[in-house]
């Protein structure tokens, strides 16, 4: 149930519930949150997830950094403090997405530790799967898909994680996924297993 500051706002329960939604779609609705450094590999694996679930026919979605950036959140910076408003929007929008039964996968840097626990706070047991993109730092700069760690190294991005602004490491995530040495395919593989593991065993 939702909580609200505003005492004439009461939470409306939905006709259809969560575990109705959830037995149709024949795997339990989380978020799996994926979490790392720029250019670890997060938008890849949460698309290559959601590409794999949509061929077995289970409802899913990806919610993306950028993407949420362009609309949603479109008028957030990049202070801690937006950082943090910016993690905590997404964990509730999120949170709707599993409610409606749907398997959400999450790619966003959410740099630290203590945004990342309040989005597993807002959630059921067992609905928030933290999987750590773990990659080291030579590696993504290597790779810097979209010329942000150039642009970071001369300045040009202030607060860049990883550079100028600190990166938490997950201390106890559900999975973790180095990409600088399984492939995709085999990351997905991992990462899939995991969901049906926890689907039988709920």
């Amino acid at each position: 149930m939702g909580t609200s500051n505003q005492p004439h706002i009461v939470w409306h329960e939905a006709s259809v519930s969560k575990e109705e939604r959830q037995k149709r779609n024949r795997l339990k609705s989380c978020v799996v949150w994926f979490t790392g450094l720029s250019g670890s590999g997060k938008s890849t694996l949460a698309n290559a997830l959601d590409r794999k679930l949509f061929e077995e026919g289970i409802h899913s979605y990806v919610l993306d950094g950028d993407n949420i950036r362009h609309g949603l959140n479109a008028g957030l910076g990049f202070s801690e403090e937006d950082r943090k408003e910016n993690i905590r929007r997404i964990g509730e929008v999120a949170k709707l997405f599993v409610d409606a039964g749907v398997v959400t996968s999450t790619a966003f840097i959410s740099p630290f530790r203590e945004d990342r626990d309040k989005v597993r706070g807002i959630l059921d047991d067992g609905e928030f799967i933290e999987v750590y993109v773990r990659c080291p730092l030579e590696t993504c700069e290597k790779r810097d898909p979209k010329g942000l760690y150039k642009k970071a190294r001369s300045g040009a991005i202030p607060e860049f994680t990883g550079i100028s602004s600190p990166y938490e490491e997950p201390v106890n995530p559900e999975l973790i996924i180095d990409t600088d040495q399984l492939t995709v395919e085999e990351a997905i593989e991992k990462i899939y297993a995991y969901l049906h593991a926890q689907e039988s065993g709920k």
